[in-house]
């Protein structure tokens, strides 16, 4: 009777994982064969051109920016949600701090990206007098993908064997330094899958960078106080000023191949853990 009452779900999961393999598949040939034509080595490292701007040339300065917001959203995300989740998992003894904490991350998570695009343009880039720059829009992405990287460096905490901390502690080492010479040595792929994954979640945002440190051309930025392009900025603007079709699938094919290879490597970062 188990058996048969399973059949139904396991059918299901097949069927649900073969569509969505299908949909995902199907997005990612398409563009493929829309953009292959436009994707060589000149539209990799030449910079846009033409009239009206795009319309030529190609998207290094758009590359770089993207890579650039995505480092720093990374560092900044990377540096709230760890230093959250040790507290959470080590340092936490109030149910009460430890839920607000939760509500917060929960909320922030649900938070629209235009919303935090406006935010940071009112806070960073007004108030605090960062301008419409690299670390402007990095910081939002980073506020917009702390939550992501924060749920899964907790997990990967919790999931120690608490008898090798409860170990150390009765050795006598303090509990920092437990933390910082054996936790984070036991979590660091897993804290790497995260970071990789999130920063292609990153990488794809246009409204954060929109209004606070995207803009329409640049050359590859000198510092992170000055404003940059940025690959789903440019295609948003080849496509909604009717700039040219054909760069925009090129330029679709280019962030997706960048994001599969950013997948590849949280992919790789799970089977080194495996591996130990």
């Amino acid at each position: 009777m188990k058996k048969n009452s399973s059949l139904p779900i396991v059918i299901w999961s097949i069927v649900s994982t073969g569509i969505m393999f299908f949909c995902i598949s199907f997005i990612i040939v398409y563009i493929f064969i829309k953009g292959a034509h436009v994707v060589d080595m000149t539209f990799i490292i030449d910079r846009p051109r033409g009239f009206p701007l795009g319309s030529d040339g190609g998207i290094f300065p758009a590359i770089m920016g993207s890579l650039m917001f995505t480092g720093i959203a990374c560092i900044v995300a990377s540096l709230l949600a760890i230093s959250t989740a040790i507290y959470i998992v080590f340092y936490c003894k109030n149910s009460l701090i430890e839920n607000i904490v939760r509500s917060i991350i929960e909320s922030t998570a649900g938070i629209p990206s235009i919303v935090l695009g406006l935010f940071g343009y009112t806070f960073l880039v007004l108030h605090m007098g960062l301008g419409i720059s690299l670390l402007s829009g990095g910081i939002v992405l980073g506020i917009m993908i702390f939550p992501f990287i924060e749920v899964r460096v907790e997990k990967s905490l919790e999931e120690i064997d608490r008898q090798i901390i409860y170990s150390s502690y009765a050795l006598g080492v303090s509990r920092s330094y437990t933390i910082i010479k054996l936790v984070m040595r036991e979590s660091v792929y897993d804290i790497a899958s995260a970071i990789a994954l999130s920063s292609g979640f990153a990488m794809g945002a246009t409204a954060p960078i929109m209004l606070t440190g995207g803009v329409v051309y640049s050359g590859v930025p000198k510092s992170i106080f000055s404003p940059s392009m940025a690959l789903p900025y440019h295609l948003y603007i080849l496509i909604g000023e009717s700039i040219s079709l054909e760069y925009a699938y090129g330029t679709a094919l280019v962030l997706v191949g960048i994001l599969i290879v950013i997948n590849f490597m949280a992919l790789l970062a799970g089977f080194f853990k495996r591996g130990e």
